[in-house]
């Protein structure tokens, strides 16, 4: 951030202050990962006590079995997951699951949408204009150095568009290990998916035999039983991560029984070795397990509340200011768009110039108002906040929108 950075000192709750000593509510929470804010007294006192017992060992503690059951539970589609490090790292060995599973080497992704930084899951991740196919998506980039190969075995399927990805993933399917797809993904919008298209990704991978693949990294705060629940969906493979922390570096992939033996050493080497020396550590478990215990259903129903508290209120606000936008999102989540078209996917969802320079006013307005956003729009509430700081919130965008009316 021009002239220089914000620098974080210290979060207590929803507040967070930086060390020039201005204090915001906090709606970015590590990019969704703190569903409970800062500090969390439960959270602290769970990891303060596993730190007096040790931080990590070469061997299985009960903790990683305690938050799996937990976990577990929640999700109908799932009967056993492997921890690891982050949502990178969890979506990297599912896609790898699939393939070792399939025997196939291709996998589908959804254009413009963000699943870490494994080279296979980024690619298409922000095609500009420039470079859309003409009907269909096609496989470009995200890094320099990318290798051909990789964007060989990638096919970008478009998102909300259950005709055409059914056409691709048809025409690949001999080929395709598993479809990997966000039921609302951040960078593509942070617009749900299409039920029918979810429904429709779900029949014809069953049909060319590949494995589906949900990245809830970040849906998963959307409910009890995550995005799958919501929509009612079961996939083959899901990947978590962020929330299932409690604060701390984690990553899951989960599944199947069936699927999730590529990983079983029982008899020897698996079909997919996998370790990592902070994987599972039992301070991140002891956290991780005491923030979903937190998350019950009232939790969720408050979250769910004040999400569309917010959402009403910014909306409101674009049409007295006579902004063309709105918001998008379920749950806790929400995005501020500042397009008067229908935003479905990630083509629609594309800034204009026009439009950066909208959310550009919009973001320095709430960060003068005491508000921390994402500079592209996204908002995470954490239970920690109370009416009178959704109050404030949507006090603070209204203001910020009347900004950018002034520079329309």
């Amino acid at each position: 951030m021009k002239p220089y950075p914000i620098y974080a000192a210290r979060g207590e709750g929803c507040r967070l202050r930086d060390i020039d000593g201005n204090e915001y509510i906090d709606c970015i929470n590590n990019f969704t990962s703190l569903i409970h804010g800062h500090a969390h007294p439960a959270l602290i006192e769970a990891a303060s006590r596993q730190l007096t017992l040790g931080s990590a060992f070469g061997l299985p503690t009960q903790s990683e079995i305690d938050l799996a059951e937990l976990l577990a539970s929640r999700l109908p589609a799932v009967d056993q997951l492997r921890f690891c490090n982050s949502g990178t790292e969890a979506v990297m060995m599912a896609l790898k699951a699939a393939r070792a599973f399939t025997g196939r080497p291709k996998i589908a992704k959804c254009e413009g949408a963000y699943h870490g930084s494994y080279d296979y899951a980024e690619v298409s991740l922000d095609p500009g204009p420039e470079a859309w196919g003409r009907n269909v998506p096609v496989s470009v980039a995200y890094a320099r150095g990318t290798p051909d190969n990789v964007l060989a075995d990638v096919i970008t399927i478009p998102f909300n568009d259950a005709e055409a990805a059914v056409g691709l993933i048809r025409e690949h399917g001999g080929e395709l290990a598993g479809v990997l797809v966000d039921p609302m993904p951040n960078r593509a919008g942070l617009v749900p998916a299409d039920k029918a298209y979810l429904e429709a990704l779900r029949s014809i991978t069953r049909e060319v035999g590949a494995l589906l693949i949900f990245d809830e990294v970040i849906t998963f705060r959307l409910g009890y039983e995550g995005a799958q629940g919501l929509w009612a969906i079961e996939p083959d493979l899901t990947t978590l991560g962020k929330i299932i922390g409690g604060g701390f570096p984690v990553g899951a992939v989960a599944g199947r029984r069936e699927f999730m033996a590529v990983f079983d050493p029982g008899h020897g080497k698996p079909a997919l070795p996998h370790g990592g020396t902070f994987s599972a550590n039992p301070v991140t478990m002891r956290a991780g397990l005491a923030a979903m215990e937190l998350l019950d259903q009232a939790a969720f129903e408050r979250l769910d509340a004040m999400g569309a508290a917010v959402r009403a209120g910014i909306d409101e606000a674009f049409q007295q200011y006579g902004v063309p936008g709105r918001t998008v999102g379920v749950g806790s989540l929400l995005k501020v768009h500042f397009a008067d078209r229908p935003i479905r996917d990630y083509r629609s969802a594309y800034l204009t110039e026009e439009e950066t320079r909208r959310q550009a006013i919009f973001s320095r307005g709430l960060l003068n108002r005491g508000v921390l956003a994402a500079g592209y729009g996204l908002f995470a509430l954490s239970t920690p906040m109370t009416d009178v700081d959704v109050d404030t919130i949507v006090a603070a965008a209204s203001d910020a929108l009347a900004e950018v009316s002034a520079s329309l």
